[in-house]
Protein backbone atom coordinates (compact mmCIF):
# COMPACT_ATOMS: atom_id res chain seq x y z
CA UNK A 1 0.00 0.00 0.00
CA UNK A 2 3.07 2.68 0.91
CA UNK A 3 4.52 1.62 -2.44
CA UNK A 4 1.14 2.42 -4.35
CA UNK A 5 0.66 5.58 -2.22
CA UNK A 6 4.37 6.83 -3.13
CA UNK A 7 2.95 5.95 -6.95
CA UNK A 8 -0.07 7.93 -6.37
CA UNK A 9 2.15 10.79 -4.98
CA UNK A 10 4.25 10.95 -8.11
CA UNK A 11 1.24 10.70 -10.18
CA UNK A 12 -0.69 13.49 -8.80
CA UNK A 13 2.70 15.98 -9.01
CA UNK A 14 2.90 15.39 -12.67
CA UNK A 15 -0.41 15.88 -13.10
CA UNK A 16 0.14 19.21 -10.95
CA UNK A 17 2.97 19.85 -12.72
CA UNK A 18 1.06 19.64 -16.56
CA UNK A 19 -2.32 21.64 -15.49
CA UNK A 20 -0.29 24.53 -13.78
CA UNK A 21 1.63 24.87 -16.90
CA UNK A 22 -1.47 24.74 -19.47
CA UNK A 23 -2.94 27.23 -17.02
CA UNK A 24 0.02 29.75 -17.42
CA UNK A 25 0.16 29.47 -20.77
CA UNK A 26 -3.62 30.01 -20.92
CA UNK A 27 -3.82 32.93 -19.03
CA UNK A 28 -0.26 34.95 -20.22
CA UNK A 29 -1.52 34.41 -24.08
CA UNK A 30 -4.87 35.69 -22.76
CA UNK A 31 -3.55 38.72 -21.25
CA UNK A 32 -1.25 39.17 -24.69
CA UNK A 33 -4.60 39.14 -26.38
CA UNK A 34 -6.46 41.34 -24.73
CA UNK A 35 -3.45 44.10 -23.24
CA UNK A 36 -0.62 43.39 -26.33
CA UNK A 37 2.35 45.88 -25.97
CA UNK A 38 2.19 48.20 -28.06
CA UNK A 39 -1.25 47.61 -29.28
CA UNK A 40 0.07 46.23 -32.52
CA UNK A 41 -1.06 42.54 -33.74
CA UNK A 42 -2.88 41.56 -30.88
CA UNK A 43 -3.75 38.42 -32.25
CA UNK A 44 -1.45 36.46 -34.46
CA UNK A 45 -2.25 32.45 -35.07
CA UNK A 46 0.63 30.80 -32.72
CA UNK A 47 -1.15 33.29 -29.88
CA UNK A 48 -4.76 31.61 -31.10
CA UNK A 49 -2.96 27.79 -31.05
CA UNK A 50 -1.65 28.51 -27.62
CA UNK A 51 -4.88 29.72 -26.23
CA UNK A 52 -7.09 26.87 -28.29
CA UNK A 53 -4.83 24.06 -27.52
CA UNK A 54 -4.04 25.12 -23.58
CA UNK A 55 -7.93 25.40 -23.14
CA UNK A 56 -8.89 22.08 -24.80
CA UNK A 57 -5.86 20.15 -22.87
CA UNK A 58 -7.02 21.05 -19.83
CA UNK A 59 -10.34 20.42 -20.54
CA UNK A 60 -8.94 16.77 -21.92
CA UNK A 61 -6.95 15.98 -18.96
CA UNK A 62 -9.76 17.40 -16.77
CA UNK A 63 -12.48 14.33 -18.22
CA UNK A 64 -9.37 12.23 -18.41
CA UNK A 65 -6.95 12.45 -14.89
CA UNK A 66 -5.88 9.37 -15.66
CA UNK A 67 -4.02 9.83 -19.44
CA UNK A 68 -0.42 10.80 -19.27
CA UNK A 69 0.13 13.57 -21.68
CA UNK A 70 3.88 13.68 -22.96
CA UNK A 71 5.30 16.67 -20.94
CA UNK A 72 8.41 17.35 -23.02
CA UNK A 73 6.21 17.01 -26.50
CA UNK A 74 3.80 20.02 -24.95
CA UNK A 75 6.61 21.87 -23.93
CA UNK A 76 8.29 21.98 -26.89
CA UNK A 77 5.02 22.15 -29.05
CA UNK A 78 4.05 25.35 -26.76
CA UNK A 79 7.54 27.08 -26.92
CA UNK A 80 7.69 26.90 -30.49
CA UNK A 81 4.60 29.09 -30.84
CA UNK A 82 5.76 31.59 -28.62
CA UNK A 83 8.71 31.61 -30.57
CA UNK A 84 6.43 31.73 -33.79
CA UNK A 85 4.17 34.83 -32.16
CA UNK A 86 7.45 37.06 -31.37
CA UNK A 87 8.90 36.37 -35.33
CA UNK A 88 5.13 37.43 -36.26
CA UNK A 89 5.33 40.47 -34.14
CA UNK A 90 8.79 41.80 -33.49
CA UNK A 91 8.81 43.31 -36.75
CA UNK A 92 5.70 46.32 -35.24
CA UNK A 93 7.72 46.78 -32.09
CA UNK A 94 10.61 48.55 -33.65
CA UNK A 95 12.51 50.82 -32.33
CA UNK A 96 11.21 49.10 -28.63
CA UNK A 97 11.65 45.36 -29.68
CA UNK A 98 14.51 44.52 -27.36
CA UNK A 99 12.33 45.44 -24.91
CA UNK A 100 9.21 43.11 -26.28
CA UNK A 101 11.68 40.53 -26.35
CA UNK A 102 12.52 40.49 -22.98
CA UNK A 103 9.00 41.07 -21.89
CA UNK A 104 8.16 38.10 -23.98
CA UNK A 105 11.30 35.97 -23.04
CA UNK A 106 10.73 36.71 -19.11
CA UNK A 107 7.20 35.89 -19.41
CA UNK A 108 8.24 32.45 -20.74
CA UNK A 109 10.74 31.48 -18.26
CA UNK A 110 8.40 32.70 -16.06
CA UNK A 111 5.68 29.95 -17.02
CA UNK A 112 8.28 27.52 -17.11
CA UNK A 113 10.10 27.89 -13.75
CA UNK A 114 6.52 27.61 -12.04
CA UNK A 115 5.41 25.15 -14.16
CA UNK A 116 8.88 22.83 -13.98
CA UNK A 117 10.53 23.66 -11.01
CA UNK A 118 11.11 19.80 -10.73
CA UNK A 119 11.99 19.30 -14.45
CA UNK A 120 14.85 20.82 -16.04
CA UNK A 121 14.27 19.05 -19.50
CA UNK A 122 11.00 20.44 -20.11
CA UNK A 123 11.96 23.73 -19.27
CA UNK A 124 14.87 23.79 -21.56
CA UNK A 125 12.40 22.49 -24.07
CA UNK A 126 9.87 25.44 -23.58
CA UNK A 127 12.33 28.38 -22.91
CA UNK A 128 15.08 27.49 -25.55
CA UNK A 129 12.85 28.05 -29.16
CA UNK A 130 11.97 31.67 -27.25
CA UNK A 131 15.90 32.44 -26.30
CA UNK A 132 16.76 31.43 -29.67
CA UNK A 133 14.63 33.76 -31.00
CA UNK A 134 15.24 36.49 -28.64
CA UNK A 135 19.19 36.21 -29.75
CA UNK A 136 18.65 36.11 -33.26
CA UNK A 137 16.54 39.50 -33.20
CA UNK A 138 17.63 41.02 -29.75
CA UNK A 139 21.64 41.65 -31.23
CA UNK A 140 24.82 40.57 -29.72
CA UNK A 141 24.78 43.80 -26.98
CA UNK A 142 21.35 41.89 -25.46
CA UNK A 143 22.80 38.39 -25.33
CA UNK A 144 24.83 38.25 -22.04
CA UNK A 145 21.37 39.67 -20.33
CA UNK A 146 19.22 37.33 -22.40
CA UNK A 147 21.40 34.68 -21.12
CA UNK A 148 21.76 35.53 -17.46
CA UNK A 149 17.75 35.70 -17.63
CA UNK A 150 17.71 32.13 -18.47
CA UNK A 151 21.11 30.62 -16.64
CA UNK A 152 18.86 32.47 -13.10
CA UNK A 153 16.27 29.62 -13.71
CA UNK A 154 18.13 26.60 -14.87
CA UNK A 155 20.14 27.32 -11.77
CA UNK A 156 17.29 27.40 -9.58
CA UNK A 157 15.80 24.28 -11.30
CA UNK A 158 18.90 22.11 -10.50
CA UNK A 159 19.26 23.25 -7.30
CA UNK A 160 15.67 22.54 -6.61
CA UNK A 161 16.03 19.19 -8.64
CA UNK A 162 19.15 18.39 -6.05
CA UNK A 163 17.18 19.10 -3.25
CA UNK A 164 13.98 17.37 -3.93
CA UNK A 165 16.21 14.09 -5.39
CA UNK A 166 17.76 13.71 -2.28
CA UNK A 167 14.67 14.42 -0.04
CA UNK A 168 12.73 11.66 -2.32
CA UNK A 169 16.18 9.42 -1.38
CA UNK A 170 15.54 10.01 2.31
CA UNK A 171 12.01 9.40 1.80
CA UNK A 172 12.28 5.92 -0.26
CA UNK A 173 14.77 4.87 2.23
CA UNK A 174 12.43 5.78 5.30
CA UNK A 175 9.37 4.18 3.43
CA UNK A 176 11.83 1.20 2.84
CA UNK A 177 12.90 0.98 6.72
CA UNK A 178 8.75 1.09 7.63
CA UNK A 179 8.38 -2.03 5.38
CA UNK A 180 11.16 -3.71 6.97
CA UNK A 181 9.80 -2.89 10.42
CA UNK A 182 5.93 -3.79 9.12
CA UNK A 183 7.01 -6.80 8.14
CA UNK A 184 8.69 -7.83 11.32
CA UNK A 185 5.81 -6.89 13.54
CA UNK A 186 3.78 -8.50 11.24
CA UNK A 187 5.67 -11.90 11.35
CA UNK A 188 6.44 -10.77 15.25
CA UNK A 189 2.41 -11.11 15.13
CA UNK A 190 2.13 -14.69 13.98
CA UNK A 191 4.43 -15.71 16.95
CA UNK A 192 3.97 -16.88 20.56
CA UNK A 193 6.53 -14.36 22.41
CA UNK A 194 7.27 -16.36 24.82
CA UNK A 195 8.13 -20.13 22.54
CA UNK A 196 8.66 -18.24 19.02
CA UNK A 197 6.23 -21.16 17.88
CA UNK A 198 3.37 -19.47 15.53
CA UNK A 199 0.50 -18.96 17.44
CA UNK A 200 -2.91 -19.64 16.29
CA UNK A 201 -3.04 -16.58 13.46
CA UNK A 202 0.14 -17.56 12.77
CA UNK A 203 -0.32 -21.42 12.05
CA UNK A 204 -4.15 -20.07 10.24
CA UNK A 205 -1.92 -18.11 7.80
CA UNK A 206 0.32 -21.13 7.19
CA UNK A 207 -2.21 -23.54 7.18
CA UNK A 208 -3.91 -21.54 4.38
CA UNK A 209 -0.99 -21.70 2.34
CA UNK A 210 -0.11 -25.15 2.78
CA UNK A 211 -3.56 -26.18 1.71
CA UNK A 212 -3.29 -23.70 -1.42
CA UNK A 213 -0.10 -25.94 -2.27
CA UNK A 214 -0.91 -29.54 -1.17
CA UNK A 215 -4.43 -30.21 0.56
CA UNK A 216 -4.20 -33.85 1.14
CA UNK A 217 -1.73 -36.40 3.60
CA UNK A 218 -1.49 -34.52 6.37
CA UNK A 219 -1.67 -35.51 9.89
CA UNK A 220 -2.92 -32.95 13.09
CA UNK A 221 -0.84 -33.84 16.49
CA UNK A 222 -2.28 -32.41 19.84
CA UNK A 223 0.33 -32.24 22.77
CA UNK A 224 -0.42 -31.59 26.23
CA UNK A 225 1.97 -31.33 29.13
CA UNK A 226 1.12 -33.42 31.58
CA UNK A 227 0.15 -32.52 35.14
CA UNK A 228 1.60 -29.10 34.39
CA UNK A 229 -1.00 -27.08 36.40
CA UNK A 230 0.90 -28.78 39.74
CA UNK A 231 4.35 -27.88 37.56
CA UNK A 232 3.40 -24.61 38.46
CA UNK A 233 2.05 -24.77 41.47
CA UNK A 234 4.83 -26.03 43.26
CA UNK A 235 8.39 -24.63 41.26
CA UNK A 236 6.30 -21.08 40.21
CA UNK A 237 5.07 -19.71 36.74
CA UNK A 238 9.08 -18.43 35.60
CA UNK A 239 9.82 -21.87 36.15
CA UNK A 240 7.25 -23.26 34.28
CA UNK A 241 8.10 -20.66 31.56
CA UNK A 242 11.17 -22.13 31.28
CA UNK A 243 9.60 -25.66 30.93
CA UNK A 244 7.64 -24.36 28.25
CA UNK A 245 10.40 -22.88 26.58
CA UNK A 246 12.64 -25.83 26.84
CA UNK A 247 9.68 -28.04 25.80
CA UNK A 248 8.73 -26.11 22.40
CA UNK A 249 12.39 -26.16 21.67
CA UNK A 250 12.69 -30.01 21.78
CA UNK A 251 9.09 -30.38 19.85
CA UNK A 252 10.05 -28.33 16.97
CA UNK A 253 13.18 -30.31 16.22
CA UNK A 254 11.58 -33.53 16.64
CA UNK A 255 10.03 -32.47 12.95
CA UNK A 256 10.61 -32.02 10.04
CA UNK A 257 11.29 -27.95 8.85
CA UNK A 258 8.07 -27.86 7.13
CA UNK A 259 5.86 -29.18 9.65
CA UNK A 260 3.92 -26.54 11.55
CA UNK A 261 4.38 -26.55 15.25
CA UNK A 262 2.07 -24.05 17.38
CA UNK A 263 1.91 -23.15 20.50
CA UNK A 264 -2.29 -23.63 21.10
CA UNK A 265 -3.02 -22.88 24.54
CA UNK A 266 -1.17 -22.28 27.99
CA UNK A 267 0.47 -25.90 27.92
CA UNK A 268 -1.04 -27.10 24.75
CA UNK A 269 1.03 -27.41 21.27
CA UNK A 270 -0.24 -28.62 17.95
CA UNK A 271 1.69 -29.48 15.22
CA UNK A 272 0.64 -30.15 11.65
CA UNK A 273 2.62 -33.20 9.76
CA UNK A 274 2.51 -32.15 6.25
CA UNK A 275 2.38 -34.78 3.53
CA UNK A 276 2.54 -37.09 6.11
CA UNK A 277 1.13 -40.98 6.35
CA UNK A 278 -0.35 -42.36 9.90
CA UNK A 279 2.99 -44.51 10.37
CA UNK A 280 5.06 -41.48 9.64
CA UNK A 281 2.87 -39.29 11.95
CA UNK A 282 2.87 -41.99 15.06
CA UNK A 283 6.80 -41.66 14.83
CA UNK A 284 6.76 -38.03 14.82
CA UNK A 285 4.72 -38.48 17.90
CA UNK A 286 6.96 -40.72 19.48
CA UNK A 287 9.69 -38.55 18.34
CA UNK A 288 8.04 -35.62 20.11
CA UNK A 289 7.52 -37.42 23.54
CA UNK A 290 10.98 -39.44 24.07
CA UNK A 291 12.59 -35.95 23.52
CA UNK A 292 10.63 -33.90 25.87
CA UNK A 293 11.18 -37.19 28.07
CA UNK A 294 14.62 -36.67 27.90
CA UNK A 295 14.89 -33.12 29.06
CA UNK A 296 15.00 -34.74 32.28
CA UNK A 297 12.60 -31.64 34.14
CA UNK A 298 12.22 -32.55 37.34
CA UNK A 299 8.46 -32.37 38.62
CA UNK A 300 7.34 -33.32 41.99
CA UNK A 301 3.66 -33.99 41.85
CA UNK A 302 3.55 -34.32 45.54
CA UNK A 303 5.57 -35.33 48.34
CA UNK A 304 5.46 -38.82 47.63
CA UNK A 305 5.83 -38.65 43.89
CA UNK A 306 8.30 -37.35 42.24
CA UNK A 307 8.97 -37.69 38.20
CA UNK A 308 9.90 -36.20 35.05
CA UNK A 309 7.81 -33.65 32.85
CA UNK A 310 6.19 -35.59 30.32
CA UNK A 311 3.46 -35.17 27.54
CA UNK A 312 0.81 -37.17 25.92
CA UNK A 313 0.15 -36.85 22.30
CA UNK A 314 -3.41 -37.37 20.14
CA UNK A 315 -3.04 -38.18 16.34
CA UNK A 316 -5.65 -37.41 13.60
CA UNK A 317 -5.66 -37.41 9.90
CA UNK A 318 -6.58 -34.30 8.51
CA UNK A 319 -9.33 -34.88 5.94
CA UNK A 320 -9.54 -32.58 3.47
CA UNK A 321 -9.43 -28.79 4.77
CA UNK A 322 -11.36 -29.69 7.96
CA UNK A 323 -8.93 -28.96 9.91
CA UNK A 324 -12.07 -27.95 13.07
CA UNK A 325 -12.75 -31.78 12.38
CA UNK A 326 -9.30 -32.94 12.88
CA UNK A 327 -8.69 -31.29 16.17
CA UNK A 328 -11.49 -32.33 17.48
CA UNK A 329 -10.65 -36.13 16.76
CA UNK A 330 -6.69 -35.52 17.98
CA UNK A 331 -8.11 -33.72 21.50
CA UNK A 332 -10.46 -37.02 21.86
CA UNK A 333 -7.49 -39.46 21.09
CA UNK A 334 -5.21 -36.51 23.78
CA UNK A 335 -7.80 -36.89 26.24
CA UNK A 336 -7.95 -40.61 26.04
CA UNK A 337 -3.88 -40.77 26.26
CA UNK A 338 -3.91 -38.87 29.41
CA UNK A 339 -7.04 -41.09 30.88
CA UNK A 340 -5.03 -43.99 30.42
CA UNK A 341 -2.02 -43.04 32.05
CA UNK A 342 -0.21 -40.07 30.78
CA UNK A 343 3.22 -39.77 28.88
CA UNK A 344 1.42 -41.66 25.93
CA UNK A 345 0.70 -41.50 22.40
CA UNK A 346 -2.93 -42.07 21.00
CA UNK A 347 -4.56 -42.29 17.30
CA UNK A 348 -8.64 -41.16 16.75
CA UNK A 349 -8.48 -44.10 14.64
CA UNK A 350 -8.17 -46.49 17.48
CA UNK A 351 -11.19 -44.82 19.69
CA UNK A 352 -14.11 -46.73 19.96
CA UNK A 353 -17.03 -45.07 17.91
CA UNK A 354 -19.18 -43.20 19.36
Amino acid sequence: MTVQSWRSLHSKKYQLTLRLFLFLNLVSSLFSLLNPIYKVHAFTLPLALIIGGSGVLLFWHWLNAKRKIYLPAISIIFGCLWAWHIVIKIPATYPMEVNFLMVVLLNVLFIGTIAFSNNIVAFLLHSLPVFIICLLFGGSDQWLRMAFCLALPIVGISIQHLIEKRNDAFAQSLMHKLLAERETLNDLSMLDPLTGLYNRRGFQHRFDTLMALAPENHHVLLLDIDHFKAYNDHYGHMMGDQALIQISTAVRNAVRSHDIVTRFGGEEFMVLLANSTAESAAQAAERIRQKVYDLKIPHILNASVATHVTISIGIAPLEGEDIDKALENADKALYEAKRQGRNNILTSDTLPLD
